[in-house]
């Protein structure tokens, strides 16, 4: 491991809720969210291990996956500490009952205020592609948008992601003709400088597994995000994964 899981739950890689059922944690850009061929360190793991260390559990700790970040994206995810909180959890995220917000920074200046996206997508290996019709193998991907600010060819905006398809977001956002940047699968020019996209996870809303209660989560920009309305916080969390390694 390439990192010391004790970093987890400072201002730089934040732990917004933990109880019993949930772990709610920053997710910062490069790191995977679960283990793949490449053996690479994953949040999955290294959330795992955080339990592990804070909690003294001896041998293996449940923490379930729920949902998904792309690698290059950063932001907040959920995990659920239970059987019973990743049943239900898992159905919320099914049945559009969670609440997602992205924010995201794309070439080109989208006119208007907003609207909304409805798609037919369907995936291929590692990408997916909008298609004209629907299709046995297609899903529909539905999304709203909302133009917050435009400069230097430049839109930054608010989304609200009704369904969670591969590569929803920058497919569709691609397809309109506005990449996101530094997504150079989708048409994007020019990488970023580690290799991150300007898509950012920045609100989850769901309801407790075992509670009656609305919980929401919304992470900080980090620090050199591509668009600020204010001055940058030196204490917001870092955007790429490589600068919390030792």
């Amino acid at each position: 491991m390439n990192i010391d899981p004790g970093f987890i739950n400072t201002a730089k890689w934040p732990v917004f809720y933990e109880d019993n059922h949930l772990l709610v944690v920053y997710k910062p850009s490069g790191l995977l969210i679960q283990g793949d061929c490449t053996g690479d360190v994953c949040l999955l793991d290294l959330a795992r291990e955080y339990i592990r260390i804070r909690y003294e559990k001896p041998g293996n700790v449940f923490l379930a996956l729920v949902h998904r970040l792309d690698r290059p994206v950063a932001g907040v995810v959920v995990f659920a500490r239970t059987s019973k909180a990743a049943s239900r959890l898992g159905r919320q995220f099914r049945t559009g009952r969670v609440e997602k917000q992205y924010l995201a920074v794309v070439h080109g200046v989208v006119p208007g205020r907003g609207g909304d996206l409805v798609n037919n997508m369907v995936r291929k290996g590692p990408t997916s592609r909008i298609v004209a019709a629907s299709t046995a193998k297609s899903q529909e991907a539905r999304l709203s948008y909302r133009v917050l600010s435009t400069a230097e060819n430049k839109t930054l905006l608010e989304i609200e992601l009704d369904t969670g398809r591969h590569h929803q977001i920058r497919a569709q956002l691609a397809h309109l003709g506005f990449p996101v940047m530094g997504d150079l699968r989708y048409g994007a020019a020019d990488p970023m400088p580690q290799k991150q996209l300007a898509l950012f996870a920045r609100k989850l809303a769901f309801d407790h597994p075992t509670q009656k209660q609305r919980m929401t989560f919304c992470t900080p920009l980090p620090l050199g995000w591509p668009w600020s309305w204010t001055p940058e916080n030196p204490d917001a969390p870092v955007w790429d994964w490589k600068s919390l390694q030792a």
